[in-house]
């Protein structure tokens, strides 16, 4: 399993200035609202955040979007509110978990539909804050490995 360490140590060789406490609140915080929880594989579902923001990490992006892929399903997963993941973290990675969040949650009827919805709400969140689309691709790219 990747480590809080190995992601930290990721940042740090491309941005020796970014804010890496806030890349390890976002891990505990995560570490703590998916304990118990598990994968349909049964591995701890910790791992999928983990892994989410190691990807990002791999795409050199910056502390507050890997803090959100960390935090990425705790709103679709858990008890958690997206008004405590503001609170906790701040407006901008609130919007990005929002922002990833929302792109997860229309069901359609048919496959056409589906498709074009997807891409709707694609483009209207890159014109948001691209950083969503990155981080839902993360995600999805860890889903499919």
């Amino acid at each position: 399993m990747i480590s809080l360490q190995d992601i930290l140590a990721s940042v740090r060789g491309y941005n020796p200035k970014a804010d890496l406490s806030l890349i390890e609140k976002a891990y505990r915080f995560s570490e703590k609202v998916h304990e118990g929880q598990k994968r349909a594989s049964g591995e701890p579902y910790f791992i999928h955040p983990v892994e989410v923001a190691a990807i990002l990490a791999e795409m050199q992006l910056d502390a507050a979007s890997i803090a959100a892929g960390l935090l990425h399903d705790t709103v679709e997963d858990t008890l958690i509110p997206i008004d405590e993941i503001k609170k906790e973290f701040g407006p901008e990675i609130s919007l990005l978990v929002d922002g990833v969040t929302k792109l997860s949650k229309i069901k359609f009827s048919t496959t056409e539909e589906k498709q074009a919805e997807n891409f709707r709400k694609m483009m209207l969140a890159m014109a948001v804050d691209i950083r969503v689309i990155l981080i839902k691709l993360a995600d999805r790219l860890n889903n499919m490995r």
